[in-house]
Order: C-alpha cells, then structure tokens, then sequence
C-alpha cells in the first residue's frame, strides 16, 4: 500500500513513537498512541504489521541501554524465548484472519487489575529474587503472553512485567530490560508473519520507528538512573491509560 507521507504526517509519527517508547520502555501500552495513528493512515490490518516495525527496533534501543548499565538479566530469560516466541508466531496469523477489538476489551480488564495490584500491594512489584512459576506454568503462561503479543501487540509489556516481577521474581528495572529483549526477540517472527501476509508498511513503518527508538533510549537511561520506584508509579499511570482506552 502505497502512501502520500507529508511533513506534518512524518511528525505526528515521530512524536506520537517518541511518546509511545518512552511509555513502552518503562510500562506498556505505547502502541495505545501509535496504533490509532496509523489506523487514520492505512486502516487496521496495516496498521497492526507496521507498528511491529518501530516496536522491533524501539526495543533493540532499549535494550542495548540497559545492556550498557549490566541491568539485562540474560541467564533469566534464556528458558523463556522458546514458548513466547511460538505463541507470538501463532498469535501474528491468527491476527492476518481475525478481529481484535474482543481481545482488547478483556485485557483492558487485566491492565486495570495489574494497576490496582501496584497501588494496593507494591512490596509485590519490590522483586525479591524468588522464582514462583515452575514447568509447565512457566511454558503456559509465557505462551500465552507470546500469543496476545503476536496478536494485537498494545499493551503486552504489562503482562510481561507482571510475570517477570511478580511471579520471576526480578525487580522493575531488570524485569523491565527482561521485558523489552522478549519482545525484540518474537517481534522478529511476527514481523515476518506481517510481511508474508502483505500488512506491512515500511516507509511508515520507519519514520515511526525513529520517534520509537528515541523515546525508548531516553526511558531506558531515566529507568537506570531513578530505578523501581519512579518505574512503579509511571507503570500505574500508563496502565490505567491503557485500560480506559480499551474498555472505553
């Protein structure tokens, strides 16, 4: 599909990814800013596979960040790759054939119960280095994640954060580099997914990316510099953001 992009496109693209890395580097939710964007500009089904573009590299810059501070804790996630990368495969093709708008209800509900948990019980979000997901909760759970995250992508990271802090046991800015090479990692086969399917566009795929990668290279420095508890209270914020926009 073929575009006009003029200038004040291009910059609604790059401000609308600025925010949307900074948010996803941090929280989740992002793709909340950038999809109904890129909805106006290519309808729907494109808009979804050309998001996958700007979140594949606005992670690589996140997560080359955190790498320079020591903060991605690669021995933790190794057994984690394998299930959500084949959830976030099978999740893209369902998502080439079907309607997301029931998903995004539903887990417009889970983002607002993570949000509450964080306000309620935030010695829960602290990470105290205990593992509580064994095999095969761990492969089902990270599986499911994979899944929603191939198929719509807006707000997973809240899933991902909730699972590696909570149930992994990292704390925030651990678990949130943990979070941003997951998703570098299986965005790579959804992308492919998209493309094999026609639903991606490049140019604006690109330009967004560029807002993308800046803000998620600013939040990962903020993240290593202030720590977990400015990463608390930015991941509540976003949530309910996230939520109000899904359910409403």
């Amino acid at each position: 599909m073929d575009i006009d992009l003029d200038l004040l496109t291009a910059v609604l693209l790059v401000g609308g990814g600025f925010a949307a890395g900074f948010i996803n580097a941090v929280a989740g939710g992002g793709s909340a800013i950038t999809l109904p964007i890129l909805n106006e500009l290519l309808g729907a089904s494109m808009a979804n596979g050309t998001n996958r573009i700007a979140i594949l590299l606005q992670n690589v810059s996140g997560v080359t960040r955190f790498q320079r501070s020591g903060k991605v804790p690669w021995a933790a996630m190794r057994p984690l790759f394998l299930p959500i990368m084949i959830g976030a495969v099978t999740g893209a093709w369902l998502a080439t054939l079907l309607d997301d708008a029931a998903m995004e209800r539903v887990f417009g509900i889970v983002v607002l119960l993570v949000a509450l948990s964080v306000i309620v019980k935030p010695a829960r979000w602290a990470g105290d280095g205990v593992e509580r997901l064994r095999e095969p909760w761990r492969f089902i759970v990270f599986l499911g994640i994979g899944l929603y995250g191939g198929f719509v992508q807006a707000g997973v990271g809240f899933l991902l954060i909730a699972a590696l802090v909570v149930f992994g046991g990292m704390d925030l800015v651990k678990g949130n580099a943990a979070k941003l090479a997951l998703i570098a990692s299986y965005t790579v086969l959804a992308l492919g997914t998209f493309i094999w399917a026609g639903q991606v566009n490049y140019l604006a795929g690109l330009v967004l990316a560029i807002g993308n990668m800046s803000g998620a290279w600013v939040a990962a420095h903020v993240a290593v510099e202030k720590g977990a508890g400015w990463i608390r209270w930015v991941l509540v914020i976003a949530a309910v953001g996230a939520a109000i926009r899904m359910l409403f």
